[in-house]
């Protein structure tokens, strides 16, 4: 085991050089195989463990440049600055001015969240109302309010007619791998002689849930109706 006074500057180190770690590699950088020894290192440091992977990768909170979700992703391992799922989920739902669907926390989290909002809806931490076929996951006290914000945005945005829904989905199929953006989305359909808004083209991405920042494997969540 090294000494409490070098190991700070090897997981300095190690996290410098890689950004993420998993307890084996904790393990090889501090000479030890115990667990308890590696977290009382680790505590000696701010550090976060990730919400994704089952917590299983740690990193130093001076790491992550977190977006406006205050979520970091690296080699497709989530961080957030407000540390689990549950809490979260929490504060996205609770910032938003017009709530959270599903499909919209799942592409955003890049995890299953499901059985974490039907769990805040029991506990009453967060609200549910449907609306349009889909649940709104709301704030508890702001509920009326945020569905009514997400109505008026509706309202603006005319829905696109099925064939062109059709295309816009076409278009998320064939970009598997790629980034999926509503904007180079947009400009492709009207190559083809579709007329369809970002916003639009939005919409179609939310009810279908497809990830807006990179396609993963499927365009059409199964959830979506969640």
């Amino acid at each position: 085991m090294l000494s409490k006074e070098n190991s700070p500057k090897a997981l300095q180190k190690l996290f410098r050089r890689h950004m993420i770690a998993d307890l084996n590699m904790l393990y090889q950088t501090l000479e030890t195989h115990s667990r308890m020894s590696v977290f009382r290192r680790l505590q000696e440091l701010r550090y976060l463990s990730s919400y994704s992977h089952a917590g299983r990768y740690y990193t130093l909170a001076d790491i992550p440049q977190f977006d406006d979700y205050g979520l970091w992703f690296h080699q497709g391992v989530g961080f957030s600055k407000f540390v689990t799922l549950r809490s979260t989920i929490i504060e996205m739902v609770n910032s938003s001015t017009t709530g959270m669907t599903h499909p919209e926390l799942h592409n955003l989290l890049r995890v299953r969240v499901q059985d974490t909002l039907l769990n805040l809806v029991r506990s009453e931490g967060i609200k549910r109302k449907k609306d349009l076929g889909l649940y709104i996951y709301l704030n508890v006290n702001r509920a009326d309010e945020q569905l009514s914000q997400r109505q008026a945005c509706i309202q603006v945005t005319e829905p696109l007619p099925t064939a062109s829904v059709i295309e816009v989905l076409v278009q998320a199929i064939h970009a598997v791998g790629n980034q999926v953006s509503p904007a180079v989305v947009t400009a492709r359909l009207k190559a083809r002689g579709v007329t369809a808004s970002i916003e639009q083209v939005k919409r179609v991405f939310v009810r279908y849930g497809i990830n807006i920042e990179k396609k993963r494997t499927g365009s059409v969540s199964k959830h979506s109706q969640v």
